[in-house]
């Protein structure tokens, strides 16, 4: 029996649904699997403030770069928005991607207001972050929203009310995922037993005094960056038995201009 035009068309209608119906499965599949391999992920924390009160804050952050096979990618960027309390607008604080370190060079502590004025204290992400934000000890950056923009501050103004890390400091999709599925939200309780896991005196408080000398925390080797994506130790400079010496190194590696840190190392010298 002869087949007829319309089954022939509608047969061909079929198959094109068919196939437009795998592609979005399979489109779906691999959105849902980049999630759980955590290539990004965005949650809701309750922080406790200083005062008592608390916020919900919503985090997230996305992954991507060069890594170690069997390894997840570096966290690229990750950010945290928030609505101060008696504020009806949103403030939104970001770590952006830092090529000179192929990630995010900062790792978010604390969130606090104070007197009206939001303050954020972040730490540097591994050694290369460390060496970029100038060897901090106590090992921390902070910053004051003030006039639209984050600002990054010293030490000395940060206001003393803000004495304990409040945020995830890390941040395991696994245990937030959990903690949403009970309340919505990782609750403050949640993020203190997190971060009391963490060893070291810089998580159990905002601490105010320098730490030892090669202590966890500031024991990154000392490195310097040739503007061009090289770190180096700076033994290789510092060990040079005179100013020209250092200066003949420079030119050998290509350490020119600001990058090159004979001038410090040698300034008696000069």
């Amino acid at each position: 029996m002869k087949e007829r035009p319309q089954d022939k068309g509608e047969r061909t209608v079929k198959r094109k649904r068919l196939l437009f119906s795998v592609v979005i499965i399979l489109l779906l599949s691999l959105f849902l699997s980049g999630c759980a391999l955590g290539h990004s992920a965005w949650w809701k924390e309750e922080v406790l403030l200083h005062d008592g009160q608390t916020i919900i804050v919503d985090r997230a952050f996305s992954r991507g770069g060069r890594h170690e096979i069997g390894q997840k990618p570096p966290i690229k960027e990750h950010s945290l928005r928030f609505t101060p309390p008696g504020s009806r607008k949103s403030i939104l604080w970001k770590s952006e991607f830092d090529p000179t370190i192929g990630r995010s060079s900062l790792g978010l502590m604390a969130l606090d207001i104070v007197n009206g004025i939001p303050y954020i204290v972040t730490q540097p992400k591994l050694c290369l972050s460390y060496n970029k934000w100038g060897r901090p000890n106590p090992p921390y950056i902070f910053f004051k929203y003030s006039d639209g923009r984050w600002q990054q501050i010293p030490l000395d103004e940060l206001p003393v009310e803000i004495t304990q890390p409040n945020v995830l400091i890390v941040t395991v999709e696994k245990e937030i995922r959990a903690a949403e599925q009970q309340t919505g939200f990782v609750s403050a309780d949640s993020i203190r037993k997190n971060n009391s896991i963490l060893k070291g005196p810089q998580y159990r408080s905002i601490i105010r005094t320098p730490l030892e000398p090669g202590s966890a925390g500031v024991s990154c080797p000392e490195l310097a960056y040739d503007g061009k994506g090289r770190w180096v130790d700076i033994r290789r400079f510092k060990n040079k038995p005179s100013y020209e010496a250092c200066i003949k190194e420079c030119n050998v590696e290509r350490y020119w201009g600001e990058y090159c840190p004979c001038d410090r190392l040698f300034q008696n010298q000069k």
